[in-house]
């Protein structure tokens, strides 16, 4: 097992799925059902429908964008 804490974006998770009560996977889905669009567009999307706050939002449409979520 890994002692090595998360770098970047994923940073965020562990915080990311304390406050909303949902596993990063969950808002992956959502991000992979709106393909095309753009980092802000996806960060705007993730705040004013799930609340979720701006840092949150970046970190999860970053990770996503990246290939890696």
């Amino acid at each position: 097992m890994s002692t090595e804490k998360p770098k970047g974006p994923a940073s965020y998770f562990p915080s990311i799925e304390k406050t909303y009560g949902q596993p990063v996977a969950h808002w992956f889905g959502l991000l992979a059902a709106r393909q095309g669009r753009k980092h802000m567009e996806l960060v705007s999307f993730l705040k004013s429908e799930h609340g979720l706050g701006h840092g949150h939002a970046n970190a999860l449409v970053a990770h996503h964008l990246a290939g890696k979520g």
